[in-house]
This record gives structure tokens, sequence and C-alpha cells, in this order.
């Protein structure tokens, strides 16, 4: 094992899991550490990303904490193998870490479910759309960190056009729709994009118009990553102070009824083409 800085999101997930197994186990650090033959501060580096794991040393760990679950075990032991670098890491020193999180969080999904109150999802944006986005951020952005931003965003689209891309689905409500960034020729390029990716198979979007009313969720931007197994879900927050991921257990069942409710109240897929249609139609 050798410490690297910066641990990525995926590390420090592996790292988590493993800490968690230890906990259902009912061992405390020092047992742990003294069943697998390794020191507690060995351990404490493990379990907090500072020390990256071997795929035998995951295996081990698993075996000591009982874990019962192979499929789990195999899915965690290949995530701690994965130290491939990701087109994202060319931002490191440029973009904050948060937006590296997230690129990273999408490339590996296996499956992406979305809600938006008052944008756009972000793989849904043109350049334009979210080029007047980030002119819009708060301190303002130089026009290089604008562009820094926008290049990385449509990078982050490569999910949904790539050879077997993302099953991707989006539930958009209709302010997002009805916000004009950049004017109305730009935002109606937005909309005829919108139109045309979800005539892909693998996007479906569901709208929710005004005249739904109340409807579940406090309107923050959410995505729910599915994981090679369930128990690697994650939960992706957009929120002023920056992007959070959450993935205790209580976290993505709660936002998994959260997603159904809202898509339980929204229109069917085929009537929310025919709704952007009659916006961008106006426009």
């Amino acid at each position: 094992m050798s410490a690297r800085p910066a641990p990525t999101a995926r590390r420090i997930r592996v790292a988590t899991e493993l800490r968690r197994m230890r906990e259902r186990a009912g061992m405390t650090a020092t047992e742990a550490a003294r069943e697998l033959g390794t020191s507690s501060g060995q351990l404490s580096n493990v379990e907090t990303a500072r020390f990256g794991v071997s795929e035998d040393r995951v295996r081990a760990m698993a075996r000591a904490y009982a874990c019962s679950d192979p499929s789990f075990v195999d899915a965690l032991a290949a995530m701690a193998i994965d130290r491939s670098r990701g087109w994202w890491e060319e931002y490191r020193n440029t973009l904050p870490k948060g937006l590296l999180d997230l690129a990273e969080f999408e490339h590996h999904s296996r499956g992406l479910r979305t809600a938006y109150t008052a944008h756009i999802p972000g793989l849904m944006q043109t350049a334009d759309h979210a080029r007047e986005v980030f002119r819009q951020v708060v301190p303002e952005l130089t026009p290089p960190e604008v562009e820094h931003r926008v290049s990385h965003r449509i990078k982050r689209q490569d999910v949904v056009y790539r050879r077997t891309p993302v099953d991707y689905s989006a539930v958009i409500h209709e302010a997002a729709l009805r916000m004009q960034f950049g004017g109305r020729a730009t935002a109606r390029r937005q909309l005829e994009h919108l139109l045309e990716m979800s005539g892909r198979r693998h996007v479906t979007i569901r709208v929710i118009p005004f005249t739904t009313g109340a409807f579940p969720g406090s309107g923050q931007s959410l995505a729910y990553g599915r994981g090679p197994v369930p128990q690697l879900d994650t939960v992706h927050l957009d929120q002023s102070h920056g992007p959070v991921l959450l993935d205790a257990e209580a976290q993505l069942a709660r936002y998994r009824t959260l997603l159904d409710r809202m898509e339980a109240v929204a229109l069917a897929p085929d009537a929310s083409r025919d709704f952007i249609h009659s916006i961008a139609h106006t426009l």
C-alpha cells in the first residue's frame, strides 16, 4: 500500500465501505488490525483513504469481517484495483474537486436517474446554454474559467454518447424549460437539443408541469447513480456550497423514493416530448 495525495471519490468510497464492513462485524479497529496482522495506524490509513488497498487486502478484510456477499466483495475489489486516470484529471489544478468527483461519479455509474427544478440537466445542456449558466456564477468567473467549465461539462456528456452509453433518466420541472439562458434563440436551441436527446433509446425525459402543483422534493438538483451492486449506489446533490456525494443506506433509500414519487407525478415520456416541443414553438 502506498500513500497518495488527494484521494479520489472512488477511493474514498472503497475506504468507507471497508470501515462499514468492519463496524457491521462488531469489531473495533484494534481487534480488526490484530486479526489482519497489521497495525491500527495502517488500518486507519486504509479506512480514511490515505492509503490505497489491493484486491487481496480487500478480500482478506472481507473474510476477517465475515462478509457473506460475494457480489459485493467482487465489486469492491474491482473498485480498489482500478487506478486508471480519467479524462477529468486534466482539470485537477483548474476546477474545484467537486466537479472532478461529479465526472468520476457519472463515468462509473451503470445508470443515472436525475431530477432538476430550475436547470436543464448538465448532461443535456448545449455549450451555449452552459456558457451562460457559468457567466452567472458568483463570484464572477473570468472568461478562461468559464470556458474551462464549459469544456468540462461537454466532456462529461460522453457518458450518453459513448459506444455503450449509460441509461439516463431525468425529471425536469417546467420552470427549468422556460428559463431563457442566453436569450430566446439559445433557449430554443437548448429545447431542440433536449428533444433530440429524448429520442435516443437510452434517454428518458419526463416533465413536471406547473399545473401539477406541489410535488415531492425541496427543489435541489439531484442525481442517483447505480453502482455494480445496489450497496455501491451513490447520490449526488448539487448544493450552493458545492457538490455532495451520499452513500449511506438510509440516504439511498430516501432518494430512490423521492425520484419514484417525482416520476409518478410527471408526464409520460411521449407527453413530455410534446410539452417541450410546445414551449420551443413559442420561442
